[in-house]
């Protein structure tokens, strides 16, 4: 209808909030994303470690039945920080895989097919367009980290009693924390690959290299120049320290960078994905 014949009406009905508008896009991709028979295998495939700790808590709870096996087989059965440690370790590989498959198909498509206009011609701003993604990665990550981390967490506190969460009360609150950073930084990276290339295979190869690339130029970087300061840029070194520190375990040599130090390098990490993120979601660019 042409505009001068003013017959059109201004919308005057109820409208949904921020958050519900937000959530829109996560249920639909989280829909998309459960009907993907590879993702589903790794869902499946990372639920099989925490029940291995179950059982790993449940036979350090019952002593008794592994009374033969003598004194230090009992103390390799103990359950502290350096067992939370290392459950968060191997969970950590399974969140990186799963964040590679399921990241690069957030963004990428939006930018091929020109859908950000769409996206931002209504009212949704670019960083609540970036929150939801980052819910569907967060999501998706949380169900094999954090959350089956605290169901083995309450498993030891309920069999172990009082006594043992009186000393270890610490590790839950580092389970939790640590596992978010590792949400955060992969979620980012994931969305930030998505957002450079438009190819989902390139993006995930992408996510990979972040985590698996970065590892060997650090520890290249620290046989060259024979010190330490090349781990600040590994991430799964950066998190492997922070777990520690939480956890209080493993202290580390003073040859090593400082746990401020490798706070910062993580924080700076994830402001660098914020900036790739900020300069390529843009509905519209003037190329010179």
């Amino acid at each position: 209808m042409a505009v001068y014949r003013r017959g059109y009406q201004r919308y005057e009905g109820a409208r949904t909030s921020n958050w519900d508008r937000i959530m829109v896009l996560p249920r639909y991709s989280w829909g998309e994303l459960m009907s993907q028979r590879l993702v589903i295998g790794v869902l499946i495939g990372a639920t099989f470690w925490p029940l291995l700790c179950c059982l790993f808590i449940y036979l350090s709870n019952h002593t008794e039945l592994l009374a033969g096996f003598g004194q230090g087989f009992q103390k390799f059965l103990a359950v502290d920080g350096s067992f939370f440690r290392k459950f968060m370790q191997v969970q950590s590989t399974f969140a990186i895989g799963l964040a590679a498959m399921c990241g690069p198909g957030l963004i990428a498509p939006d930018l091929a097919n020109n859908a950000l206009p769409l996206y931002f011609s209504r009212p949704m701003s670019r960083w609540e367009y970036v929150l939801a993604r980052l819910i569907v990665l967060a999501g998706m990550l949380s169900a094999i980290t954090w959350i089956p981390g605290l169901f083995i967490y309450g498993m030891q506190v309920s069999m172990a009693g009082g006594d043992w969460f009186a000393k270890y009360w610490h590790l839950g609150a580092a389970l939790v924390v640590g596992f978010w950073m590792l949400v955060l930084l992969t979620s980012l990276v994931a969305l930030a690959s998505s957002a450079w290339v438009k190819w989902r295979v390139v993006a995930g190869a992408l996510v990979l290299a972040f985590f698996f690339v970065l590892a060997g130029a650090a520890t290249m970087v620290n046989a060259v120049f024979q010190d330490s300061a090349g781990s600040l840029i590994n991430p799964m070194y950066l998190l492997g320290r922070l777990w520690a520190a939480m956890m209080g375990i493993d202290a580390p040599d003073e040859s090593e960078p400082a746990i401020f130090s490798c706070i910062s390098a993580l924080l700076g990490l994830c402001g660098l994905m914020l900036m790739v993120l900020e300069r390529k979601l843009r509905p519209v660019e003037v190329v010179k």
